[in-house]
């Protein structure tokens, strides 16, 4: 029995919190908290309040002394990945391992002189070394053997390094030849239930080596005390002095070993932390100092002069993108934690920073309601249903009541925001719960003047026991628990408090999880790959007739249909693929059925089969997976008797996995937050850190009417990556103030991130759509677009699109940084794929990933609805764009502007030279001449010049650079001049729901459109059809005429020097307009006159 074991780490190299093993039995370890006096606002800086500090797939680790069970490895591999929590672990644990599952080489170089070779992997980590068994005169070997290596320091994992090298052995000479090797970090090892099959290409060890082929490898990380270290190979190496066979040391190690420590089943148990995401839960808290001011650093009455004036900033140079200034973006200089935002510039405050550094400041008087005890009975039958009434002025919140219990434990926290106080009295009223009034039990009441303030990192502060006081102030029988203090939104309470902002709701107290602040975690999304094959022994229904038969696959809501075959032989072959989507944890199982359509509409169920998502092989490359046979079932409870009659049943062939190389695409590709593949072992490290702070929003439409007043209960929902996060909801408020953080690691600077503002519309009174709640608007922020490191403060204006016309709903103002850890990395990845490699290995058509991003988004939708608060279907289906797909003629317009826009640089360069062959400026048409002149006489001038003049240019455009990030453009997208019916068919649905006339005239409408479209695609191809009629004899003379010119101009150009017929035809072409025709040149003619194909259109 291992005790008295510490694991020390720190939060960004700040105060140490340790871990402490109080004791362990098999794999499971008890764990507490001990020694750090700031630990609860270390663990509250992953999100989370006192009641649950800790929270991974459903375990927690709560309080300061509670214990809890863990398997140590669960908690320290989520610590280790946890970069923003995590930065060392001083420990040596004697169960963590490391395991390398040699599979098979494929492709190998012939090293023994016969085309073939001898091979055996060596492995070496952490002063460790194993060798497998040698595969004699195979260039694919398959060894299927498992190492397992100790790790002296924990610590030191990201720092250590696997290598894998394969040797021809050649036993003759008693040597070895080099044939490839894999080096792999440690901090790409995942636990077991993660780990993949991965094919690594072998690499070269010197620049003469010669090497091809590759090596899959299974690495992972596991702490089961049953796992025992493989015994390494001696100092002395055996093979180099004995011609005797090695054995491996695999087939040592599981000799001693009945069964396998890792069974399939094993990644199923509940008790194994997943999908545990790197972000920072819930508003991030930078740290502060490890010193900490006796003074505090929150002011009660501070006085701070009035930031400037927001500033407006125009987003395109251009006017024809200028839009109205009542839509353009504002820069403000606020002064938030941090100190005051000057030009993307912090400027730091006298006082100490705080842990919120781009929010404001809100102080907030805390209540926290812990239990009671000794209450009186109030009922006639002795009995007591207690609850308890905070009270500051005209804000009232309210605990949960129990029924019949006199020593009630309530645990609630109350945040009344100071600068809505009315009254300098706090009253703690505790009630009996009636069927009529309710009965006064005891009071408390405390002088705001004599509450303390406390500052996170602080400890919190200790509930204290009161004597409850009868209405006279006289002591009455009964005791309150209870803890009063002033604190900032960085106290650890603020995010599962009820807040005072909620009291303009009548059912605030019942509704108070609608309105908290959460963070959520969409699920891990797997790209389900069903590749059916044939099927066999099939038995028809109607035997006087050929099946016409196909397969139906079903997942869950989605339904996939094969073609038709008609089965002559009972043996239909299919071979078609077929791609589903599905979230972990896998709930739906594959169900895949033969039918026969035995007519229109009516297809009869031959046979079918169930196949559980989690028996199926995970794969993160094109590797094949092996295909399955399955026994096809009987749709329909039949006679047991007749079941053991049957002595062989139908089969399917199928070849099914789970592909984790592709990126599952859950959202609009222009808009996309996450490019990562879904296996884990693909990802890379992190290359920064975003940081958003939700401020405030400003002149927001009322969207619905409470007490005959236009009101909106709003909050804002952010999401980049698999984090979404929720601000709490502001009640009855059209200028809301939120002032949260929050954080998320960055991955790939290409990406956006997507803010949304929402009506809170399920807190009783209903908007326009009923419950659903409404969008206010959006804002979309490209962090390619962002310097790393500066503060953005701007004011969004929230654009959003009705059917009646573009509205403005207000002003959202966010302040963001991106902070990048590694600028080597970033710039790397400017060279990288995009998406993952099997993006472009196997790609997918665009039919396919329009389905299959219809189908995630409302797998996240689900599951997300699922969670409390929920996160309703209406706000990620605005967030992620679902209908951006969807046929619109103002977005046709827009895109068709859009490419008028790109090329008008081509027309402006036409123009321009048009301007020099008019000689409208006869000094510019000179110098043309000359510089024309001296790039036909020194060609290879010519791409000089043209990258040097971009690079004048673009050095010129760095003074004009924006320095501000991009939003909504009105004019861009053809948004202000829209026509109402254009917006009402784009707001229509889809089948449409519309009356068959105005239908019609769409469709009319349309097809005028699509008529201008065909022309110009008609004369396209007029002109190519006439290139080709230059020498296909279409027209005799005009082919004879061509190939005369082409034999008269090879004479020429033979004799004459290139430069001479540059000069002359660059001349030519800019001649003086008085040697200049008003005709058309002959050359023109004559290709005007060449025939097309449109003679044989009908």
């Amino acid at each position: 029995m291992v005790t008295g074991r510490t694991i020390e780490g720190g939060v960004r190299s700040s105060s140490l919190w340790r871990l402490r093993i109080i004791k362990t039995g098999g794999e499971r370890v008890h764990l507490r908290i001990v020694g750090c006096h700031h630990r609860q606002k270390y663990l509250h800086n992953l999100g989370y309040g006192e009641t649950a500090l800790l929270h991974w797939s459903g375990l927690r680790l709560e309080g300061t002394e509670k214990r809890h069970h863990y398997s140590l490895y669960s908690v320290l591999s989520e610590l280790r990945r946890s970069q923003i929590f995590f930065c060392h672990i001083l420990v040596a644990m004697s169960n963590l391992k490391v395991g390398v599952e040699v599979v098979s080489a494929h492709d190998l170089m012939p090293k023994d002189g016969q085309g073939s070779a001898s091979a055996c992997v060596e492995l070496q980590f952490d002063g460790q070394k194993f060798r497998t068994a040698i595969k004699e005169k195979d260039l694919n070997p398959v060894w299927n053997e498992r190492f397992y290596f100790n790790i002296s320091d924990p610590s030191k994992l990201p720092e250590l390094a696997l290598e894998a090298y394969i040797y021809n052995m050649n036993k003759a000479t008693n040597s070895k030849s080099f044939l490839g090797k894999v080096q792999l970090s440690g901090i790409s090892f995942v636990p077991y239930p993660d780990a993949l099959v991965l094919h690594y290409p072998l690499e070269k060890r010197g620049i003469f080596s010669r090497v091809k082929g590759e090596i899959g490898l299974k690495v992972f990380l596991t702490d089961d005390p049953s796992v025992k270290a493989s015994s390494p190979l001696p100092t002395f190496d055996p093979f180099m002095n004995n011609s005797s066979t090695v054995p491996s040391q695999a087939q040592t190690q599981y000799s001693n070993t009945t069964s396998d420590p890792h069974p399939e089943s094993k990644s199923e148990s509940k008790n194994i932390l997943r999908s545990i995401p790197k972000e920072g839960h819930l508003p991030h808290h930078p740290l502060s100092s490890v010193q900490v001011s006796d003074q505090p650093k929150y002011m009660a009455n501070e006085m701070k002069p009035e930031p400037p004036p927001p500033r407006i900033v125009r987003m395109y140079s251009s006017t024809a993108s200028a839009q109205p200034v009542d839509y353009a973006l504002k820069e403000t200089s606020p002064f938030l934690g941090g100190g005051q935002i000057v030009g993307g510039r912090v400027i730091r405050a006298e006082k100490p920073a705080s842990t919120y550094d781009l929010v404001e400041q809100m102080q907030y008087l805390f209540v926290r309601v812990v239990k009671a005890r000794d209450l009186p009975a109030m009922d006639v039958t002795g009995s007591l249903d207690p609850y308890v009434e905070v009270r500051l002025g005209n804000y009232k919140g309210t605990t949960k009541h129990f029924e019949k219990k006199q020593n009630p434990e309530w645990n609630e926290v109350f945040a009344f925001s100071r600068d809505r106080m009315q009254a300098s009295i706090l009253e703690v009223v505790v009630k009996d719960k009636d069927v009529g009034k309710d009965d006064f039990v005891g009071t408390l009441r405390f002088d705001l003047s004599d509450v303390p303030t406390r500052v996170p990192p602080d400890s919190p502060l200790a509930p204290e026991w009161y004597r409850l006081e009868d209405k006279k102030g006289d002591k009455a029988k009964g005791e309150l628990m209870l803890a009063v203090w002033m604190g900032t939104q960085a106290d650890e309470a603020f995010p599962d408090a009820w807040h005072s902002d909620a009291a303009g709701s009548a059912d605030a107290s019942s509704m108070n999880s609608h309105i908290r602040s959460k963070v959520y975690h969409a699920p891990r999304l797997w790209y389900v790959r069903v590749n059916v094959i044939e099927a066999q022994d099939i038995i028809p229904v109607d035997k006087t007739r050929f099946p016409d038969l196909y397969v139906k696959a079903q997942l869950g809501i989605q339904f996939l249909k094969t073609r038709t075959v008609q089965a002559r032989t009972l043996n239909p072959l299919w071979n078609e693929d077929l791609l589903f989507v599905a979230a972990e944890p896998f709930e739906d199982h594959l169900i895949l059925s033969v039918e026969d359509r035995v007519g229109p509409n009516k297809d009869e169920i031959v046979g079918r089969v169930i196949i559980p998502l989690a028996s199926i092989e995970k794969r993160a490359d094109d590797r094949v997976v092996n295909t399955r046979w399955f026994n096809l079932e009987k749709p329909a409870a039949v006679d047991v008797d007749q079941i053991k009659k049957e002595k062989f049943a139908s089969r399917i062939h199928v070849r099914v996995c789970l592909d984790g190389g592709y990126h599952v695409l859950d959202e609009s590709t222009h808009y996309s937050s996450d490019l990562r593949p879904t296996a884990k072992q693909l990802w890379k490290p992190s290359i920064g850190l975003l940081e958003l702070g939700v401020l405030n929003a400003e002149g927001l439409h009322p969207m619905k009417t409470r007490d005959g007043k236009g009101a909106s209960d709003t909050y804002c929902v952010a999401k980049y990556g698999q984090k979404w996060v929720r601000t709490r909801t502001i009640i009855s408020s059209l200028s809301p103030r939120y002032n949260e953080q929050y954080t998320w690691e960055v991955y790939d600077p290409a990406t956006v991130l997507t803010v949304g503002v929402f009506d809170n519309c399920q807190l009783g009174e209903k908007g326009p759509n009923g419950n659903r709640d409404a969008k206010i608007g959006k804002v979309r922020i490209r962090l390619s677009t962002l310097e790393t490191g500066r503060v953005y403060t701007h004011s969004y204006p929230l654009l959003v699109l009705h059917p009646s016309g573009l509205k403005k709903m207000g002003e959202l103002h966010l302040a963001i940084r991106f902070s990048s850890t590694s600028l080597i990395n970033m710039l790397y990845l400017y060279s990288r794929p995009l998406l993952p490699k099997m993006h472009y290995i196997r790609p997918l058509s665009v039919m396919q990933l329009d389905m299959l991003r219809h189908h995630a988004v409302q797998i996240v939708a689900a599951r997300l609805s699922r969670m409390e608060p929920p996160l309703r279907k209406e706000v990620i289906e605005y967030m992620s764009d679902v209908d951006s797909h969807l046929w619109s003629m103002r977005r046709s317009k827009a895109n068709f502007f859009r490419l008028m826009s790109v090329f008008s640089g081509l027309f402006a360069v036409g123009k321009w030279f048009g301007d020099i062959c008019a000689w409208k400026n006869p000094i510019t048409t000179v110098l043309v001449h000359i510089l024309f002149v001296l790039l036909v006489c020194f060609p290879e001038m010519i791409l000089p010049t043209i990258f040097l003049y971009m690079f004048l240019i673009g050095v010129w455009n760095y003074r004009y650079r924006p320095r501000y990030p991009p939003h909504m453009n009105t004019k861009i997208s053809h948004a202000e001049a829209v026509h109402p019916d254009e917006l009402d068919e784009e707001f229509d649905s889809f089948p449409t729901s519309r009356s068959p006339e105005l239908v019609r005239m769409r469709y009319d409408r349309l097809r005028s459109v699509a008529g201008r479209i065909q022309t110009v695609v008609g004369d396209i191809a007029t002109q190519g059809e006439r290139l080709q009629a230059l020498l296909s004899w279409r027209d005799p003379r005009a082919t004879a005429i061509f190939i005369l010119f082409c034999l008269v101009t090879a004479l020429v150009l033979y004799v004459t020097p290139f430069q001479v017929l540059g000069v002359l035809a660059g001349f030519y072409v800019m001649r003086h307009p008085r040697f200049r025709q008003r005709m058309p040149a002959a050359p023109v003619n004559f290709f005007r006159r060449l025939p097309a194909r449109t003679d044989s259109m009908l």
